[in-house]
């Protein structure tokens, strides 16, 4: 039978005609609703809760509600079904409101000091001053355009696109039979064929920009950087957050979505309109368009890599955890879907295994890992930590499921690095009051990353938890309290937050913090015992990714997420992965030796050793069960 569900939301309405068991998140999808799944529409995060105001649902699952709410009437819409006509209130969904891109300024960016245009930049432009059709000589201007270029350009064979071939004749004769082409060398190999890519009537001058991009797909953010290939300078520096957040805030989440009738091309689009988005954006800062923009690099992680491309990415979450592919061959912008010259290159760059990709090939390249003499631990912590150790012999890496915890999901109050979000705590041992910093100042909507690092190690050096997590319910403390998940502690007052409800840390939030804490330590402590070289003996601790620019070293040590060591050893480099995209955007020779850095890696199945569970375990503490592990922190706790 079909039923009408009627969606209310932020003060509009919106109906659609489904048939008897259709889900609820189906249905807004269908009336263009927009319900955010975090977790990927499997129940477990419980921010798609809505409001059954009239009709009959089933509902499969009620995790993350209490029996009053459901008593109120609320349902996780991916957990319930429709079984006659109902009218739903849509409560209103988190919303990104400090947007990246506004940031206008151009971090700087070493350019290689040997850097040569015309020696290590796979495109270029190309003039030619061919000789006019006549009577006499009728060669068609293909042909006459080949003959141009393998005379004045020593360029001896060729391909290209029809669009190429179809506009080739008009623009020869607005040019009056001078061109500037564009073309894409294989500067590795100089005898493969060169492609053409565009052609423009007249000369263009050698030293105006020749657009290029470099793209970081990350789980929660995509960077964009937008490159002058001919002076190598970047000209604009724009990200945003990854569309795909709103069907899954980790890779799992997402590759379960993407699973679903409709939901790989659904993911697909979500990153596409993404880039898109920066990809212009970047662009009117320069004055170019996005057609001007020849080239685009683009490294991410595995599960980001097929969810763009279209690659059905299933396998890599399923024993024994094989990707469709490592190292995608060059491909066109028009059949990627990026919106850049349609003719343009883009250029994914390799990866190792299911979970170290891309983005962790192209960190070790620009954080210098691959040269250095002495053994460092190059570590990029977010959704997936990924971890290698190793120096300029060898390298080892293996990558550890996190979880989004750090990223503010599977935290009652936990929310995004934005406007509102709890960035640093303290907090007084004596009292148990707490002092706090916010985001954009003004009152508290929630906790993010790094303010539940800080709270977390406050929390622990002060009393308020112990070693296990376990909340001091005898403290005689009004801050601290049994709630509806246990043990609690309250860090704001609802007089105190924009929602008038009382920010907390929960016994089970604190549980969510100190697997991913523990599953980050564990994974590089197994990487140190593979290769026999002891944690201590690593010269440099080599932090990558956005989020670890944030982290305080001293609160991250304290809680057992990072090794206990000198804090001048740890060096904190922001997005590597970016970074290294531009460093294969700008030189042939830095792309291939992302290449060889992958090729080079040896990658440990964490799944696969017995002794991960192990590691794992004895790291579920704070800060570790073994306490001859971090001496600071035990100097710290008997002070």
């Amino acid at each position: 039978m079909q039923h009408t569900v009627s969606f209310t939301h932020e003060e509009k309405q919106s109906s659609v005609s489904v048939p008897t068991g259709t889900m609820l998140s189906d249905a807004a999808h269908l009336a263009g609703v927009e319900i955010g799944q975090p977790c990927g529409g499997q129940g477990r995060c419980g921010r798609c809760a809505v409001l059954v105001t009239d009709g009959n649902v089933r509902r499969r699952s009620t995790l993350r509600l209490s029996p009053a709410d459901v008593e109120q009437g609320y349902a996780l819409a991916c957990q319930t079904v429709v079984e006659g006509d109902v009218l739903i209130n849509v409560p209103p969904q988190e919303k990104i409101e400090r947007r990246l891109t506004t940031d206008r300024v151009v971090a700087e960016v070493t350019i290689p000091a040997d850097y040569d245009f015309d020696q290590h930049q796979s495109i270029h432009r190309v003039y030619l001053e061919l000789t006019p059709p006549t009577m006499e000589d009728q060669t068609d201007d293909w042909a006459r355009l080949q003959t141009a270029l393998r005379t004045q350009a020593n360029i001896p064979e060729v391909t290209c696109s029809l669009h190429f071939l179809q506009t080739l004749g008009k623009t020869l004769r607005d040019g009056e039979w001078q061109v500037t082409l564009v073309v894409d060398r294989d500067m590795e190999f100089p005898e493969k064929p060169v492609r053409l890519i565009e052609v423009f009537p007249g000369r263009v001058d050698d030293y105006s920009p020749l657009w290029g991009c470099a793209i970081d797909i990350g789980t929660t953010t995509v960077s964009l950087w937008l490159v002058d290939l001919v002076s190598g300078h970047v000209r604009a520096q724009v990200a945003e957050y990854n569309g795909q957040i709103a069907r899954g805030e980790d890779v799992i989440s997402r590759i379960i979505y993407s699973g679903k009738a409709g939901g790989e091309q659904e993911m697909r689009q979500l990153v596409l309109d993404t880039i898109n988005e920066l990809v212009e954006t970047a662009c009117k800062r320069v004055n170019a368009k996005p057609e001007d923009v020849m080239k685009a690099t683009i490294s991410g992680n595995s599960t980001m890599m097929h969810l763009l491309l279209g690659i059905p990415a299933g396998s890599i979450r399923l024993s024994p955890f094989i990707t469709a592919v490592n190292h995608p061959p060059v491909m066109l912008a028009k059949e990627v879907g990026i919106n850049i010259h349609h003719g343009g290159a883009v250029d994914c760059l390799p990866g190792v295994a299911s979970y170290v990709g891309a983005d962790i090939t192209a960190g070790v390249l620009s954080s210098g890992l691959e040269h250095a003499e002495h053994v460092s631990l190059f570590i990029d912590v977010g959704t997936n930590g990924e971890m290698v150790l190793g120096n300029r012999d060898w390298l080892v890496t293996c990558a550890c499921s996190a979880g989004p915890a750090f990223e503010g999901a599977g935290v009652v109050n936990g929310m995004r690095a934005t406007q509102g979000a709890i960035e640093e705590v303290w907090i007084n041992g004596e009292t148990f009051e707490p002092t706090y910093r916010v985001i954009g100042g003004g009152k508290p909507k929630g906790i993010c990353g790094s303010g539940l690092i800080s709270l977390l190690a406050e929390a622990f050096l002060t009393g308020v938890i112990d070693k296990a997590g376990n909340v001091n319910l005898m403290a005689g403390n009004s801050r601290v309290r049994e709630g509806a998940h246990g043990g609690e502690y309250v860090l704001a007052w609802g007089a105190e937050s924009e929602s008038g409800e009382d920010i907390v840390l929960t016994r089970v939030d604190i549980d969510n913090l100190l697997r991913a804490k523990a599953a980050i330590y564990a994974g590089f402590s197994i990487l140190a015992d593979t290769v026999g070289v002891p944690l201590e003996m690593a010269d440099r601790v080599l932090v990558g990714g956005s989020f670890g620019k944030y982290i305080n070293v001293e609160k991250a040590v304290q809680i057992g997420l990072l090794p206990d060591m000198e804090w001048s050893r740890f060096e904190f480099l922001g997005n590597t992965s970016v970074k290294g995209a531009y460093a294969a955007l700008l030189d042939w020779r830095m792309r291939d030796r992302i290449t060889e850095i992958a090729k080079r890696m040896t990658y440990i199945e964490l799944s696969a050793d017995n002794s991960f569970y192990d590691a794992f375990t004895s790291a579920l503490f704070l800060p570790h069960t073994d306490m001859n592990k971090f001496p600071s922190v035990a100097a710290a706790l008997e002070r």
